[in-house]
């Protein structure tokens, strides 16, 4: 089954209507600090328990869920999990909160923070460099730290699910107090 997806100006139409839009933002509490869509809240993804999120949905189970991340591929991880629960009345934004900044939809702007997506490049350079460093300079055999995380990024390539950003997004840094927001009826 395919997961339907809607544009970021399509999500504002339907704001304008005055219909009830429940977001969820499945990106790190910091990444959804930084900037998020004013009406979302945030069920970050390794939190992301599909049963329980639509069980709470009070007045709203028949209206579809709406997900959304950074640009889009957490959002379709999170849909997915949706799925494999049962749930199908889920839809993924389109280019996610870049695409909705960018058509003007409402955001709340926080604390700058660095996107998970920067710090797994900035965390794979630093061990492929580690590893080549002191493969060169200690013992050869650590030439295998920078092999494992070049396989690591091949699978994460092939399969579009990233454990190093999954590992990343569980670190203290990437925490900070839930901000919950309501569903908006504009």
């Amino acid at each position: 089954m395919s997961i339907p997806v809607i544009t970021p100006l399509k999500l504002a139409e339907l704001c304008k209507e005055g219909r009830k839009i429940d977001l969820i933002d499945v990106r790190t509490p910091v990444e959804y600090r930084e900037v998020h869509v004013e009406f979302s809240r945030n069920v970050s993804l390794d939190q992301l328990d599909p049963t329980a999120l639509m069980q709470a949905r009070n007045g709203l189970a028949n209206e579809p869920l709406y997900v959304i991340c950074r640009s889009g591929s957490r959002g379709q991880q999170a849909c997915e999990k949706f799925l494999k629960a049962g749930f199908s009345n889920i839809v993924n934004i389109e280019g996610g909160t870049l695409a909705c900044v960018e058509a003007g939809l409402p955001v709340v702007r926080g604390k700058k923070a660095i996107s998970l997506e920067r710090q797994v490049r900035i965390s794979a350079g630093l061990l492929v460099l580690l590893g080549a460093g002191l493969g060169a300079f200690v013992n050869p055999a650590f030439i295998g730290l920078s092999a494992f995380v070049g396989a690591g990024l091949m699978f994460s390539g092939i399969t579009d699910t990233c454990g190093m950003g999954m590992l990343l997004a569980r670190m203290p840094w990437n925490r900070c107090r839930q901000t919950q927001t309501t569903c908006c009826t504009r």
